[in-house]
């Protein structure tokens, strides 16, 4: 996997010595930061998806890649319902406990892989996967997805794809950016969870409104059924 580093240099002593203390890729960023939504579509586009699906109290919902927890947290004050939120780096799950901590909700935050997801088989009615498969070994992760979900279970993926080619340059520069080894194609993704075994699959393409919060480019929501 490419990764896209900066570092950070602390001056050493007067002559101009650094030294080099911490790397710096597109994920550490948004958690140094505390970003919650920068997936495709923002958190709008979490809203209207959530609010087409059958979510009651004893829905147990994986927010995978929860990030800071802004997601986990809303499904939870929204509709509550059981949530659990997982992510593999250690300062967004301290973040992410903190904001559920802070608000008062039951919501369980737990440190771990999409790729060996520390849970039963068939454990939840929904998995929300918000710009998180793409980072990862994604046919490992997706596989994991489905082994949780409960039969009739429901997984719903919002990732980047590539609508239109690309020269091998700019597509490079993409890549390295955010630290992928691949950008799919709609029919990649299709392949990708009819491999994993879902038998029913729906893409949609979302509209994008430009705001502060929604600027990236041509998001694709997928829906796995």
């Amino acid at each position: 996997m490419v990764h896209t580093v900066y570092k950070r240099a602390n001056c050493l002593d007067g002559k101009g010595g650094v030294r080099v203390d911490q790397e710096y890729t597109y994920l550490n960023g948004l958690a140094e930061l505390g970003v919650g939504g920068a997936h495709p579509g923002g958190f709008k586009l979490t809203q209207d998806i959530l609010s087409a699906e059958h979510i009651g109290k004893k829905t147990t919902v994986l927010d995978a890649g929860c990030g800071t927890g802004h997601t986990a947290a809303y499904v939870a004050q929204q509709y509550g319902c059981q949530v659990t939120g997982l992510d593999h780096h250690q300062l967004m799950v301290e973040k992410a406990r903190k904001r559920v901590r802070t608000l008062g909700l039951p919501v369980q935050i737990v440190h771990g892989n999409t790729e060996a997801l520390p849970f039963a088989d068939r454990q939840f009615d929904l998995v929300l996967s918000e710009s998180v498969i793409v980072f990862t070994d994604m046919p490992t992760t997706v596989q994991e997805f489905r082994r949780v979900l409960k039969p009739g279970g429901r997984l719903i993926a919002i990732e980047m794809v590539l609508e239109q080619p690309v020269s091998q340059q700019k597509l490079a520069h993409i890549k390295d950016f955010y630290g992928v080894s691949q950008i799919l194609t709609e029919e990649q993704w299709v392949q990708l969870f009819q491999k994993a075994g879902f038998p029913s699959i729906h893409s949609e393409k979302y509209d994008l409104q430009f705001g502060v919060q929604n600027v990236p480019d041509n998001p694709e929501t997928l829906m796995f059924p």
